[in-house]
């Protein structure tokens, strides 16, 4: 196996055991997303990927991307009630667009909103399913056009899959029930998150990106959740310390937009 295979070979098993590492009482839904993520663009050379959860409603809201450009994309999905991800989640089976423009007859209101817009020429996007029924979407997005191997399909699969395990607890799927009540918890969290990255943008004269950044750096520092440490920010003088915390270092992978 050559050096790059070896690399990526120690990256997929840092990938699960890190992420395997998460699953336990108590967990933090949102960090164990942003992780996936993370993991999604380095392990599959993707520009950018987010991740979408259904509320109670089953109405699809972004909970997880791995930049503001790509959330973006993803609401503007979610406006236009059409895209990748409402096709897959609908269907509960992949969609992969291998050139972005040629999908405006399959997509016209998306098209219109992303025009001149958008720096992505690819997506392919992949159903969080429990037993056939799709409860959210993980979409990665690449700068050039072109299709994705069917191993880094394969492996996206088993991502998305891991991320359907940390949102639906064991004991419930053997219950036969999807846990709401932590779908719920996990839009909560979320909107909790954009307003303390909000607040630590204002103050600290930060890029939304890197003010998540930060937050995100102090909470892994200090072994906090990163919804409590946005409440705090919130709602106490913490932003100053969060401000104060280094950023993590992210892989020229994972910076790429």
């Amino acid at each position: 196996m050559d050096e790059a295979g070896t690399n990526r070979e120690q990256l997929l098993i840092r990938a699960f055991v890190g992420l395997a590492d998460t699953l336990v009482d108590d967990y933090d839904v949102i960090d164990l997303l942003d992780r996936l993520v993370g993991y999604s663009v380095e392990l599959l050379s993707a520009d950018a990927a987010g991740i979408l959860l259904a509320d109670s409603h089953g109405a699809l809201r972004v909970v997880a991307s791995s930049n503001e450009h790509t959330e973006w994309i993803e609401l503007m999905q979610l406006q236009a009630d059409q895209g990748p991800c409402v096709d897959c989640f609908r269907s509960g089976a992949p969609v992969s667009i291998t050139d972005l423009t040629e999908a405006a007859e399959r997509w016209p209101r998306l098209a219109a909103a992303l025009a001149d817009q958008s720096s992505y020429r690819s997506v392919h996007a992949l159903p969080l399913r429990l037993r056939g029924e799709a409860i959210g979407a993980m979409n990665l997005f690449h700068g050039q056009p072109g299709a994705l191997p069917a191993t880094d399909l394969a492996l996206g699969q088993a991502l998305a899959d891991v991320a359907t395990i940390g949102i639906l607890q064991e004991r419930a799927i053997r219950r036969g029930e999807v846990l709401n009540e932590q779908l719920h918890t996990a839009l909560n969290s979320r909107i909790l998150i954009e307003q303390a990255k909000g607040v630590l943008a204002e103050r600290g004269n930060l890029s939304m990106d890197t003010a998540f950044d930060r937050l995100r750096s102090y909470a892994r520092r200090h072994n906090l959740r990163l919804s409590a440490v946005a409440q705090q920010v919130i709602d106490t003088d913490l932003a100053a310390a969060v401000l104060a915390t280094p950023a993590t270092t992210r892989s020229p992978a994972a910076r790429r937009r």
